[in-house]
């Protein structure tokens, strides 16, 4: 179940010339490569580009119509390499992942195909994932595009530069015989707007044609002495071939400016946050007209020298705007202006902080400072003076709480990490492997479990280390996810390869949860595309694990925890694997709360499970929320006059899960959970059971109220 379904926004793709389409970001990549003629698609989920994805698995049957064949990946890695379709065959190819880390599992197909280069148009559209809101390291995929050659499109963030960088990705890739990049930053996905739409086009060459008329070139494939060839073929007539057809076709952008002494240079995907700071110093207006020259890279890679000297001819100092670190483009700006003899001051990162995500405020602050050096004129204009970034933000992070990134109320994952803490009571602690997903999460309080992680899949990879003799075995997690996508064979794999005795523990939630709930191989829900329902227990027992565990409801405490401690314990050798299955809750609430609604709306008798903490039974020793970390679960005030510890409280947000009230009993913390029943249209029944009740517990509070009263005289 994906996190939000696009079956109404993708009907907009079938609008022709001439109609005017309105969306989100994502709609327009989708519907630019219809208006491209791609031949296939393909990739792997992952922020920001997740919702690429099931927008493609949604247009499906919109693609089939134009001959278009999309498939969901198993890796990015397996993305990368479809785009092999592309070498020896005019077919357009595009293929989709997430920033660096997908690039990084890519690098090797990436690396084969732009050696050999490729024939029809190769677009390759990474989700760029840089800065405070990032989930990942903090790296650029302009790194890769320099390693490898590949050409790099970072268009401003509009609908309609989006749109021209797609359609002009794939004429650059076919007239230099080079895979093309395109990084998309999270606002750039998900930024709305308008643009004219065309005609879609039917690919001019169809996957059929070149599987009825295969081609042979042992020129293209990487080896030698091809492979010496192709990096000789890259300086001598690629690069110079997309060098010309970026200049021809105008893919960078200048906005002419009043002043001639001083400029801006800046990445496209930058452009909206710069005009923003430009406003705010009262240079620019909310249309894009600025008082100061503008040059956007909308290609960052390779530059052009020639547009570069243009813009530089003639001022005193330019300010190049680049995102992340190294300064590669900054770098780059000073060969390129001292080898031309230019004299203009070059300023970059003196300015601007040397990493972290450029925002208009801080923008504003560099720009400001460049101002007040080579323009103080211009600097003293009453809009220029405005607050800097820091500004009114004194003492904000006294009153703003920080909010570290947590498992969601009711997730399954919990308890997992529950039942660890119960067995690190008994066993003491253990090093543990974690893995990338929502699992990551239980390295933070309250579990703090968890001493590395390796990347996607790699949980057990993580812990090929520990495979020694020692008093403790490591344990090892891993997501469905990513099982599939890399941990089968790097993992648990490698883990019966070399007789590991540790332990691993496979988070099935029943689809890729932590990317927005796309459907993988073990899958429970039918999906009429793709295969789903294989078993995940089927499959590490075929690479060899003997000693397999499965529970299906990971929030029965007790029977984790036991489970657990028997992996631990055990005097069978070789890896051991417990597999952990339940429904990621928020993903399960999007599927049942309309359904709910519905069932209300209908006058239908519907009953809803509430979790809640006695307030006179409980002690005040919230062992309950150190091993349960549920953001329902909450302190308040003691209401016994004669007692200051606040007692555990459950809020209005508790979805019903009953971990609270596992980890009371599987700890053997007090009695003070209990579960109630709530009955929305209540039947004859259900209200004639209810006044029995209110008359039988009434009886009994009465008689021991007189009790109380009797002993306390």
């Amino acid at each position: 179940m994906a996190e939000r379904s696009f079956a109404k926004e993708v009907k907009k793709l079938r609008m022709g010339a001439g109609e005017e389409f309105h969306g989100e970001g994502i709609l327009a990549v989708t519907k630019a490569l219809l208006q491209s003629g791609v031949g296939y698609v393909a990739g792997y989920q992952g922020a920001p580009i997740s919702h690429l994805m099931d927008v493609l698995t949604d247009a499906n049957e919109i693609l089939e119509e134009l001959d278009v064949h999309f498939e969901s990946s198993a890796s990015e890695a397996t993305a990368a390499a479809t785009l092999a379709a592309s070498v020896n065959y005019p077919i357009r190819g595009a293929v989709a992942w997430k920033s660096t880390v997908g690039t990084n599992v890519a690098s090797d197909a990436l690396a084969q195909l732009a050696s050999g280069g490729v024939t029809g148009g190769s677009l390759v559209i990474v989700g760029e994932d840089y800065g405070e809101g990032s989930s990942i390291m903090q790296e650029r995929t302009h790194a890769f595009a320099m390693k490898s050659q590949m050409w790099l499109l970072d268009p401003r963030p509009n609908l309609g530069s989006i749109v021209e960088s797609v359609e002009k990705g794939f004429e650059l890739s076919e007239a230099s015989n080079t895979p093309v990049m395109l990084e998309l930053r999270i606002r750039a996905c998900h930024v709305h707007g308008r643009f004219e739409a065309k005609d879609n086009v039917r690919p001019a060459y169809t996957l059929s044609d070149a599987m009825e008329h295969p081609v042979r070139d042992p020129s293209r494939i990487v080896l030698p002495p091809s492979s010496f060839l192709h990096e000789h073929e890259k300086v001598d007539r690629r690069w110079p071939a997309a060098v010309s057809f970026i200049q021809e076709h105008g893919l960078n952008e200048f906005f002419e400016g009043e002043r001639g002494d001083i400029g801006l240079i800046l990445q496209g995907g930058l452009y909206n946050s710069v005009i923003r700071a430009l406003e705010r110093l009262g240079l620019a207006d909310s249309f894009g007209d600025t008082r100061i020259p503008l040059y956007v890279l909308n290609v960052t890679y390779p530059l052009v020298d020639d547009e570069v000297k243009s813009f530089c001819a003639g001022k005193d100092a330019v300010l190049m705007i680049e995102e992340g670190q190294p300064e590669y483009i900054e770098q780059a700006l000073h060969a390129i202006l001292r080898r031309a003899d230019l004299q203009t001051r070059i300023h970059g990162k003196d300015m601007l902080p040397k990493a972290g995500e450029y925002t208009g405020a801080v923008l504003a602050d560099g720009i400001r400072q460049f101002l007040e050096q080579h323009a103080p004129d211009v600097a003293r204009l009453p809009g220029a003076a405005a607050s800097s970034a820091a500004a009114g933000m004194e003492g904000l992070d006294e009153v703003v709480p920080p909010r570290p990134p947590g498992f969601c109320t009711g997730c399954p994952e919990r308890p997992i990490f529950t039942a660890m803490k119960l067995v690190e009571r008994e066993l003491g602690e253990h090093h543990v492997s974690c893995d990338i997903g929502c699992h990551l999460f239980s390295i933070l309080p309250p579990f703090n479990i968890g001493n590395t992680t390796m990347g996607y899949g790699l949980g057990g990879a993580g812990a090929a280390a520990f495979n020694a003799p020692g008093a403790r075995r490591s344990i090892s997690i891993v997501g469905d996810g990513g099982f599939w996508h890399n941990g089968l064979a790097s993992s648990v794999g490698n883990a019966v390869f070399n007789q590991s005795d540790n332990v691993t523990v496979i988070v099935d939630n029943g689809y890729s949860a932590a990317t927005g709930g796309q459907d993988i191989l073990s899958s429970k829900a039918e999906n009429p595309i793709r295969s789903t329902k294989q078993s995940i227990e089927q499959a590490v027992r075929g690479v060899g694990v003997n000693w397999v565990r499965r529970i299906t409801n990971t929030y029965d405490v007790g029977t984790m925890r036991d489970t657990l401690r028997e992996a631990l314990t055990t005097e069978s050798s070789g890896p051991k694997v417990v597999i952990a299955e339940s429904e990621c809750m928020l993903n399960r609430q999007r599927r049942e709360k309309p359904v709910f609604r519905n069932l209300l709306k209908g006058g239908k008798r519907v009953v809803r499970e509430r979790f809640g903490v006695d307030s006179d039974t409980c002690t005040g020793d919230h062992s309950c929320i150190r091993l349960s970390g549920c953001p329902s679960l909450s302190v308040k005030p003691n209401p016994d006059p004669l007692r200051s510890d606040p007692v555990a409280h459950v809020e209005d947000s508790c979805v019903g899960c009953g971990l609270c009230g596992q980890v009371a009993h599987a700890a053997v913390l007090c009695p003070s959970f209990y579960r109630a029943e709530i009955i929305h249209n209540p039947t004859a029944w259900d209200r004639f059971a209810k006044r029995v009740r209110d008359v039988v517990i009434g009886f009994f509070q009465r008689r021991e109220a007189r009790r109380i009263e009797r002993y306390a005289m």
